[in-house]
């Protein structure tokens, strides 16, 4: 199934399923049960919402080998994990806002994993149970304010800066799906989210172990090697086998 969350005339903001092209309205949420109310709408009808509020966003750093290469960085042993705050959430089509203190604003497509139910101290063998699905991220990176900080979260942190959509997929193996990104149609980054240091499973049961996951929970997973500058008026877009793409524009503050 495909969930997404959406805001039409009749029904306001609701969440829903996408099928067949087309948006189902629905009452309830994807983790307490959905009963669809008869509505349903063309795409162009409707505002796409990022499809999930979640009440923390944990992001994974340095999760792919090449990743870690480009930067020169050893291969972690254990996740390098930070936070992103609720008002970094932006949805498919919204603006990433270029900060004014910012000098070098890059991209970074990642996988996401939308925790389904409360989750705390689970195996990794139970780890998938715990998970509604999957969607798009963009861990837009204010790179320059990256190292003269101690820890991430200034360069990460700001408004807009957690892009993710258009849907959440249960259709799809985590595991194994192809992850692009582009750059006013140029492709950047290629990559296959089987090469990721510390799998799905493994990141669920490590991140359980230390905090409780609530449902709505977002983990972003890493990205892989590629990165590089935007600038205002640049539209990048990151494509995910079977999670569709996710497109944003740069604006200026």
């Amino acid at each position: 199934m495909k969930y997404i969350r959406m805001i039409t005339d009749r029904e306001g903001e609701c969440y829903g399923i996408l099928k067949d092209g087309r948006a189902f309205a629905a009452e309830g949420t994807p983790f307490t049960g959905l009963e669809l109310t008869g509505s349903s709408y063309d795409l162009q009808d409707v505002r796409l919402l990022p499809p999930v509020s979640y009440s923390k966003a944990l992001c994974i750093g340095l999760n792919y080998r090449d990743h870690a290469e480009e930067f020169g960085l050893p291969i972690p042993e254990t996740p390098v994990v930070f936070m992103k705050p609720s008002t970094a959430l932006i949805g498919p089509g919204d603006d990433i806002i270029y900060p004014e203190m910012c000098h070098r604003l890059d991209y970074e497509a990642e996988l996401a994993v939308v925790i389904g139910k409360r989750c705390r101290n689970v195996t990794e063998e139970d780890a998938l149970s715990y998970v509604l699905g999957y969607t798009i991220a963009n861990d837009v990176t204010a790179r320059d304010l990256q190292p003269k900080n101690g820890q991430w979260t200034i360069a990460k942190g700001f408004d807009t800066f957690l892009p993710l959509g258009p849907y959440i997929s249960d259709e799809v193996d985590g595991g194994n799906l192809m992850i692009t990104s582009r750059v006013n149609g140029e492709t950047k980054q290629k990559s296959n989210t089987s090469n990721l240091i510390f799998p799905v499973p493994y990141l669920v049961s490590y991140l359980s172990r230390v905090m409780t996951l609530l449902p709505g929970d977002v983990i972003s997973t890493g990205t892989p090697g590629g990165i590089s500058g935007m600038n205002p008026g640049d539209v990048v877009e990151i494509e995910i086998e079977g999670l569709g793409i996710l497109k944003n524009r740069i604006a200026k503050a």
